[in-house]
């Protein structure tokens, strides 16, 4: 495994999966740009680590499954699975309880041995079709 698809691992299964913060400045260049899955763009560690936040606290137990990475020069691209429990609001849905997935592909540009920019595309049309259908199964004291 090259060092890139390590930090990428990293980024993974060790930041995200655990909501390791502390990690950020070690994956990242302190300005890197940021696009999420879930859509915002976002600039340095400060605003990365209240992204990990909302995402943590909106989804218990929150997952990142590394379905592929493929790398060429300085980036990484791959194909993830996200996933976790609906325990906070999320795109103005009230939690359920309930497990949600979505797919991403994210796209990591290194400088260095730090990534500049990360830029992922998430499935936000069949993670919010799967709020809307859990909010319709939902009633309250039903979890």
């Amino acid at each position: 495994m090259s060092h890139q698809t390590e930090i990428v691992t990293l980024f993974y299964k060790a930041m995200w999966d655990h909501a390791d913060k502390s990690l950020i400045p070690t994956i990242f260049h302190e300005d890197f740009t940021f696009r999420g899955s879930l859509g915002p763009v976002l600039t340095g560690h400060d605003q990365f680590a209240g992204y990990v936040d909302y995402v943590t606290g909106a989804l218990g137990s929150y997952t990142s499954d590394i379905l592929e990475l493929v790398e060429q020069d300085n980036r990484v691209a791959g194909r993830l699975r996200f996933h976790g429990f609906h325990k906070g609001e999320l795109f103005g849905f009230a939690p359920t309880g309930k497990h949600v997935a979505w797919q991403g592909a994210p796209f990591f540009t290194f400088e260095g041995d730090k990534v500049r920019d990360l830029w992922v595309l998430g499935d936000v049309h069949g993670l919010i079709e799967q709020l809307k259908a859990n909010q319709v199964a939902w009633t309250p004291g039903s979890a």
